[in-house]
């Protein structure tokens, strides 16, 4: 009887459990994610990262520079990560450390329908990089402190001894301000390239941890003058700072100008969420949505950069982004010396 009784349990219990196991919800499939490295001024990217991952159920993580080391902060991250790679995408607000890091193999290749037709000069003809969303390099000054008839006009001007001790400039180690001075290397030559740097020291150039901490010092009058990029002026203006902007003249030629520049990471995790973010920052909808922020970048479709007329950059500098690249470390070294001595 007892043998009877502990039989019916043990059934009973069995049948519980397949009911159970039975009545359990099935696992959903893994969560789609992508994880994108992103050098862009967080207030302007994140909106457009959160908006593609609601739109196709992905999981967006990104990881964000700060601004004193920027940019550099997550190029030696992606360096350090290259034999188990952490992020899918990454996305600069510049364009010679991506060229530096695709050349070195960090950056796969990813093309697609979206890139095929993509412009040549902001294309790397093995498909690692494209660019996006331009600004320029640009000088910045205090307009309570400045006539506009007499703000300076190239960088030959920045070493008249008009603006001696008056002038700010984010460290050339990082960010836009270290691609600017490779820029004013190829395109000068070594010689007077060093030239202009000792003579931005002879003039008592001050440096500061950013160009939006420069444009702010400006605007503030603790300096008359800065290098900084155009959006920090335009977010400047549109906190009713008294900033005003010149496109500087480099000799004969005209003024920088930089995109933002997106690549998928090689042995990326998450390839196709992350060849999907890719296509949808380079969007006609992302680059609307940057030249109507606040930092207003400049569209690199001709048609739609036109019908934002007040941000035009009126004479861009012609320049090998992939030669400016390769002599980012002769530019800085030279740079960094004549600013200590």
């Amino acid at each position: 009887m007892a043998k009877s009784i502990l039989t019916c349990l043990i059934v009973l219990q069995c049948l519980s459990f397949i009911s159970g196991c039975r009545n359990q919800p099935e696992k959903s499939p893994a969560e789609k994610t992508v994880v994108v490295y992103c050098s862009a001024d967080q207030d302007f990217a994140e909106p457009i990262l959160e908006r593609f991952g609601e739109r196709m159920g992905i999981k967006v993580l990104p990881r964000f520079d700060v601004e004193a080391t920027k940019t550099m902060g997550l190029v030696q991250r992606l360096r350090s990560e290259a034999s188990n790679p952490q992020a899918d995408v990454y996305w600069s607000n510049e364009i010679f450390e991506t060229v530096r890091l695709a050349k070195d193999g960090i950056l796969g290749t990813f093309t697609s329908e979206v890139t095929k037709n993509w412009p040549k000069a902001f294309a790397d003809p093995q498909g690692r990089w494209y660019g996006f969303g331009q600004r320029a390099r640009v000088i910045a000054y205090n307009t309570r402190l400045v006539k506009k008839g007499e703000a300076p006009r190239s960088i030959e001007d920045l070493v008249d001894p008009r603006w001696k001790g008056r002038v700010l400039m984010a460290r050339p180690q990082f960010g836009t301000t270290r691609g600017h001075m490779a820029a004013i290397w190829i395109h000068y030559g070594p010689e007077k390239a060093t030239a202009i740097y000792k003579g931005l020291k002879q003039n008592g150039i001050r440096m500061v941890n950013g160009n939006s901490t420069a444009a702010r010092m400006v605007a503030e009058g603790q300096a008359w003058a800065c290098l900084t990029d155009t959006d920090d002026v335009w977010v400047g203006q549109r906190n009713g700072w008294p900033l005003e902007l010149v496109y500087p003249r480099h000799g004969e030629a005209g003024t920088l100008v930089i995109p933002n520049t997106v690549g998928l990471v090689q042995g990326a995790k998450h390839p196709q969420e992350a060849g999907a973010l890719i296509e949808y920052l380079l969007s006609e909808e992302v680059e609307r949505a940057l030249a109507e922020s606040d930092s207003h970048n400049v569209p690199v479709r001709m048609e739609l950069a036109g019908k934002f007329p007040r941000y035009r950059i009126p004479e861009p500098m012609k320049v090998d982004y992939t030669v400016v690249a390769e002599g980012i470390n002769s530019a800085v070294q030279a740079v960094t010396k004549a600013l200590e001595k």
